[in-house]
């Protein structure tokens, strides 16, 4: 998780190099899992190299390619049993794939991704705030009320300064 939490970060931050190294380091680990004979840690490790793969190239202006990129990891992750000892992933490959296309202006296709994330992946803040601002962009009030109402029940009684509760609050204000 180390090496997938810091390649994403970097990718995000313009540090590709750096990213990159992250990259190698979740090609290493999938291969040593090969190597002792567990497959379902060295899909779940190269799911994770793939969403990472995907923002590089995001940060490369390659959008059609990364977004090809993170479908195809989505797709893998969504197809894979959670392990019973594990909790589910940090980040879910189908929630930052509504991520990338909320930066590329397909707010349709992201709600939809942060609604299959909700599916499989219930109480999501980033999947409720991502559903929320994807159905604002569309202009479905009734969708954006709903996740915006979901997203302050999760964070009910907490202080925070996240510029997305501040727009649910200002959003169900209305």
């Amino acid at each position: 998780m180390t090496h997938f939490a810091r390649a994403l970060g970097a990718a995000k931050t313009g540090k590709l190099d750096a990213a990159r190294e992250d990259i190698a380091k979740l090609v290493e680990l999938s291969d040593k899992m090969l190597k002792a004979k567990d497959p379902y840690w060295a899909q779940i490790i190269d799911i994770q190299r793939q969403v990472a793969t995907s923002w590089v190239l995001s940060a490369e202006g390659k959008a059609g390619e990364a977004l090809k990129a993170l479908a195809g990891a989505a797709d893998a992750e969504d197809k894979t049993d959670k392990s019973p000892v594990t909790p589910g992933p940090l980040a879910p490959a189908r929630e930052l794939y509504g991520v990338m296309l909320m930066e590329n202006g397909m707010a349709k296709e992201a709600l939809a991704a942060f609604e299959a994330t909700l599916v499989k992946e219930p109480n999501r803040f980033n999947a409720y705030a991502g559903a929320a601002q994807a159905a604002e962009k569309l202009g479905n009030s009734a969708k954006a009320k709903t996740y915006y109402g979901k997203l302050l029940e999760l964070s009910a009684g907490v202080k925070s300064d996240r510029p997305v509760l501040a727009a649910a609050a200002r959003f169900m204000g209305k």
